[in-house]
């Protein structure tokens, strides 16, 4: 009678003692998943991540390559299967070539696909040898033609006549590693000055509000148009990428300061805290070994949810010509020639760095929403 009573009181317990062994990472990552569009968007983050480590490689062409022959020339699809003598289908992928045509409206010179000209896509084709990532050597691309000479725009081509597709694969590394290393340096000024400020409290917490009021306070667009105005001009297109990532980050910060200097002010008055100075700890190693590892799921969040900030930042700054400028490539930079209603009206395929900023702010801003409720200690 009693191991009937006891049986089950166990049973009703395992789940709970199960959810006490397990990690704090182990409980977020079982929230998450409960996010289907967070999952998701998770999925389409780590795609254009992958396409910035694998540029070289998936880029059909040099980003810089240019041909006068092929200015504005419309996207080519790929078909993947081909008939055959017999009238079967078989696996052949390529594109049809151009043909051109003079508009008799506006008398220039249009291109328009020719449907029977086939030109043979090979996938792992060679190439000339590249550094992938500037590291590994390697001579090998994800497509190529059997004749370079050959027209091969998958997504159409600039006014220089250059590869977009290849343009957009080399620009998301730029704006994407912008958004993150822009959001690590941050998390970084965020943490420490925020930290230290709700630590310590007084009169240097008073003075680090009143600078983060002031940065908040300061306008925008004349502020980057002095920074702009700022940069010396024989700097290097690498200085310049640098300059703006710094400098994203030094205004960026000032949000998540305040709120971790929220959540110290809170926290500096908790047991454990009062027993690691009383242990004789370092103020450093109390506020980065103690406080910060008891919210650390928030400031995951937080930085997740910055990111698409600091993406939005570099493309609006460099579709202004206040940010990044040619040769770099960023899908910022990339959006500068779609500023007028003429290219956009016979060359809208301009518009395909847009469409990968509007993706990828989305994925991340559901990404972070999934992360924020995951993170919550009070979710189910």
């Amino acid at each position: 009678m009693a191991v009937d009573t006891i049986q089950p009181t166990i049973h009703a317990d395992l789940p709970k003692a199960r959810a006490r062994r397990e990690s704090q990472l182990g409980l977020m990552w079982r929230r998450f998943k409960r996010h289907k569009l967070a999952l998701v968007s998770l999925w389409v983050v780590v795609i254009f991540y992958l396409v910035t480590l694998l540029a070289e490689f998936l880029a059909p062409t040099d980003p810089g390559a240019y041909s006068a022959r092929y200015t504005y020339a419309p996207p080519q699809g790929i078909h993947f299967f081909a008939v055959n003598e017999d009238g079967g289908w078989e696996f052949g992928p390529y594109v049809n070539g151009y043909k051109t045509e003079i508009d008799p409206v506006a008398l220039r010179r249009t291109f328009v696909i020719d449907e029977e000209t086939r030109i043979p896509v090979r996938f792992f084709a060679e190439s000339k040898p590249y550094m992938l990532a500037g590291i590994i050597p390697m001579s090998v691309k994800l497509m190529g033609l059997e004749n370079p000479r050959d027209p091969f725009y998958i997504l159409g081509a600039d006014r220089l006549g250059r590869d977009m597709l290849s343009r957009v694969i080399h620009g998301t590394r730029i704006s994407l590693s912008i958004g993150l290393v822009g959001v690590t340096m941050s998390l970084f000024f965020g943490i420490v000055i925020g930290g230290f400020a709700g630590y310590y409290g007084g009169w240097f917490d008073s003075a680090v509000m009143r600078v983060v009021e002031f940065i908040r306070s300061m306008p925008t667009i004349p502020l980057w148009l002095g920074l702009a105005a700022a940069m010396p001009k024989d700097w290097s297109a690498l200085q310049t990428y640098f300059a703006i990532t710094l400098i994203l980050s030094l205004i960026g910060w000032t949000e998540l300061a305040r709120v971790v200097r929220g959540r110290f002010l809170s926290l500096r008055t908790e047991d454990f805290v009062t027993a690691a100075q009383l242990d004789g700890a370092s103020d450093w190693r109390i506020v980065t070994r103690h406080m910060v590892p008891s919210f650390t799921s928030h400031i995951i969040a937080a930085a997740t949810l910055a990111i698409p900030g600091m993406i939005l930042a570099e493309t609006a700054l460099s579709f202004l010509g206040l940010g990044l400028q040619a040769p770099i490539v960023s899908w910022g930079t990339l959006l500068q020639d779609a500023q007028n209603i003429r290219t956009l009206a016979t060359a809208p395929w301009l518009l395909a760095p847009g469409i990968c900023v509007v993706i990828v702010i989305l994925a991340l801003n559901f990404f972070g929403d999934g992360l924020r409720d995951a993170a919550d200690p009070h979710g189910r």
